[in-house]
């Protein structure tokens, strides 16, 4: 157990067996005795076990193997459907429509789905974060017969490990961890946090022509073209779905509409 977390991994490819249904539930009923805002359990999942429905979800998803050859694709959703419905026959006015309650619902869903990531993992099943959720959350949507006021937020891949997979990099607690206030670091600092990540994959730079591995985060993996689109296409689902944000303020210190 020592060395459970340090040696954590995502797994993308998996055998054929199948992942028991009261298994999973019982796994999903775990996960649920998360934290969450003010005991709400603002989320749902919506589970996926058919070819049929990983094959409609897998263009959202660009197609990774992944969501196809998983045991169960498992769609983490934000969820103030039922919490207003709920208000609603009961007498009490919600106000729930609005980005601060959205993101209360966001953080509510991350929780439940990394507190199941780990719970499946520690019984020797592999997951597998999609980060393409956000991306085509309007198509999710339409597959799932999302209803107003629910949004995907996360999709977890679920299923039993076929082979090995590497355990991932991650940068040193320096870098990331400050005591008492947040710290400026210096160019020269951020390029040592660096300097590991860089001479390992450094190789990427060069089979993509750039003159750093930044630049193939910049450039490649990651464009702004690609993220501010991705960002308009999220944000107009959200609201779609139900969800009020003001125009004139910026939703977070440093990045506008």
């Amino acid at each position: 157990m020592n060395d459970f977390f340090i040696n954590r991994r995502s797994v993308r490819n998996y055998s054929k067996r199948d992942v028991d249904d009261k298994m999973l539930r019982g796994m999903l009923r775990e996960a649920a005795q998360a934290p969450t805002t003010g005991n709400m359990q603002l989320y749902s999942v919506i589970v996926t076990r058919s070819d049929e429905g990983k094959a409609a979800l897998a263009p959202a998803h660009f197609s990774q193997p992944a969501v196809t050859g998983a045991a169960v694709v498992l769609t983490f959703c934000a969820d103030f459907n039922r919490f207003v419905k709920w208000c609603e026959a009961s007498n009490a006015d919600p106000g729930y429509d609005n980005f601060e309650m959205f993101m209360c619902a966001v953080l509510d869903t991350v929780i439940v789905a990394q507190q199941f990531v780990t719970i499946a993992e520690m019984r020797g099943l592999g997951t597998c974060y999609m980060g393409t959720t956000t991306y085509n959350a309007p198509q999710i949507g339409a597959a799932l017969q999302l209803p107003k006021l629910v949004v995907p937020v996360v999709t977890v891949t679920v299923g039993w490990p076929d082979g090995e997979t590497a355990v991932s990099d991650r940068l040193p607690l320096d870098s990331f961890v400050f005591d008492e206030k947040y710290v400026e670091r210096a160019p020269g600092e951020i390029r040592a946090f660096f300097a590991e990540k860089e001479e390992r994959d450094g190789h990427f730079a060069r089979e993509n022509g750039k003159e750093t591995l930044a630049q193939v985060y910049t450039d490649i993996r990651y464009t702004r073209a690609d993220a501010e689109h991705f960002s308009r296409v999220y944000r107009d689902y959200i609201e779609q779905q139900g969800f009020r944000f003001p125009d004139s303020v910026p939703l977070i210190q440093g990045f506008c509409r």
